[in-house]
């Protein structure tokens, strides 16, 4: 796909069934001169356009000597043609070919852009130039299913191909000239600030759908509070929460969701509130109202777990072993295959088998801490000696070593000593720089008023 593939090539043919020095021997031949009659003047009119002056005042001497005399043409009205009345200019060579009626490839479980169009009869080697474009590669390389990518053809060549990369951007690939450029398209969109809130009595998918959100943006809301809260373990019936999110329409109609602007939630009777700021340099994060960051130096849980197996617990009986073994981690029950992610930035100092541990990545970080992630079904692309930022994959979730079904181990330790990583009092990321505090300080006043309702905003619906 990606492999440098050369122009479309176009093949002419020569139709001739002589050639031009065969043509003027025979034409010059003695007999030929010499015939006259009827079937002279027929030569004479067959003969191609393209003639030398030679040959053309052979063909005026031999029309002279058949003595034949033509009718004159009947004298017609000429008038000056108008513009209503000139026929439609041909097209230029440049203009764009007639596009055909646009072809929308939807892509299902499985595809490759090589299958999709294999399987839409589109050209694969039109598709092989347009890949070799960078903006391609980046933005058509990776697909998953339901994503859209809209062709037209014309004359069975791609000539258009776009595909929506994000709410206000479109990636257009057009043919000209017999190559194909790339471009990014911005869409005019209007951003509109929506309040929502909601009380957990099931759970809180339930309660976001009840309050007209979306899946996507209460996913973010428990990502913005993940350090903070555990919402698998610790959401209770009664948590509440407010946030305070982007709309964005065009033409009058809503087409998507924004970035959560201001959030707010309460877990137990402990309030917790995040504010989105941009600094001057480009850098986003959210931040409480004082300015420490939401993040922290380190992932409560570093997987998506189904559940707790078996917690921190230093007089644990092993259930393979069955002998009191003192527990010094965390067991994350879930499917083997899922993704474990670095907990911090660091340094996997080891990755390999670690006897009943099985397959192990161990990560160094600041601090003299170290993270260890036991029996992993396989690693990651990351080796020894890699440097990692916090959620990188390292791993695949296992049962290697002395496992008894697909889980994750996790061990925080800190100067050696283990401690529990549900419990620990996880370090604090960077807060807002000094010199940006009077900015962040102003922002989060004006944002602290829309997520208190002070400010009129429209109501989410639901989507």
């Amino acid at each position: 796909m990606e492999g440098a593939v050369g122009a479309p090539h176009r093949f002419t043919q020569d139709y001739k069934s002589l050639d031009f020095e065969s043509r003027r021997h025979i034409r010059r031949t003695p007999w030929f001169v010499a015939g006259v009659g009827i079937p002279l003047i027929c030569v004479a009119f067959i003969l191609p356009d393209d003639e030398s002056p030679q040959e053309a005042a052979l063909s005026a001497a031999l029309m002279d000597t058949t003595s034949i005399e033509l009718p004159a043409a009947e004298p017609a009205d000429i008038k000056p043609a108008t513009n209503a009345e000139l026929p439609p200019a041909a097209p230029a060579a440049s203009e764009q070919p007639p596009l055909s009626k646009p072809t929308i490839l939807t892509v299902r479980s499985g595809d490759s852009l090589d299958r999709l169009f294999k399987r839409n009869e589109l050209s694969r080697s039109d598709l092989a130039n347009i890949m070799n474009l960078d903006e391609a590669r980046k933005y058509l390389r990776l697909v998953k299913p339901g994503d859209e990518i809209l062709v037209h053809e014309s004359n069975g060549q791609i000539v258009r191909l776009q595909r929506q990369i994000s709410l206000s951007e479109i990636l257009s690939i057009e043919l000209s000239d017999e190559s194909y450029s790339a471009e990014i398209i911005e869409q005019e969109l209007e951003a509109q600030p929506v309040r929502a809130s909601g009380t957990i009595n099931s759970s809180l998918f339930l309660a976001a759908a009840d309050a007209g959100i979306s899946d996507r943006v209460i996913m973010n809301l428990a990502g913005i509070f993940a350090w903070d809260v555990d919402f698998v373990l610790d959401i209770r019936e009664g948590d509440q929460f407010t946030l305070v999110y982007e709309e964005f329409w065009k033409d009058g109609k809503r087409i998507g969701e924004g970035d959560i602007l201001a959030a707010e939630f309460i877990n137990q009777g402990e309030s917790y509130r995040a504010i989105r700021y941009k600094d001057p340099s480009g850098q986003v994060g959210y931040f409480t109202p004082e300015g420490r960051s939401m993040r922290k130096a380190f992932l409560r849980a570093p997987l998506s777990f189904s559940r707790i197996s078996s917690n921190f617990n230093p007089k644990r009986r092993h259930p393979k072993l069955n002998t009191i073994r003192a527990h010094k981690g965390v067991d994350y029950a879930a499917p083997k295959g899922t993704p474990v992610k670095a907990a911090g930035d660091g340094k996997i100092i080891h990755r390999g088998t670690k006897g009943g541990y099985g397959s192990t990545v161990i990560i160094q970080h600041g601090g003299n801490v170290t993270t260890l992630y036991a029996h992993l079904s396989r690693f990651s692309k990351a080796r020894h000696g890699t440097r990692v930022r916090q959620g990188d994959v390292i791993g695949y979730v296992g049962s290697t070593g002395l496992a008894t079904g697909p889980h994750l181990h996790y061990e925080y330790r800190r100067n050696g000593v283990h401690l529990n990583p549900r419990t620990v009092k996880l370090p604090d990321a960077e807060p807002i720089n000094n010199e940006h505090m009077p900015a962040f300080q102003q922002a989060a006043a004006s944002m602290l008023l829309k997520l208190d309702g002070k400010t009129t905003l429209v109501a989410a619906d639901n989507p």
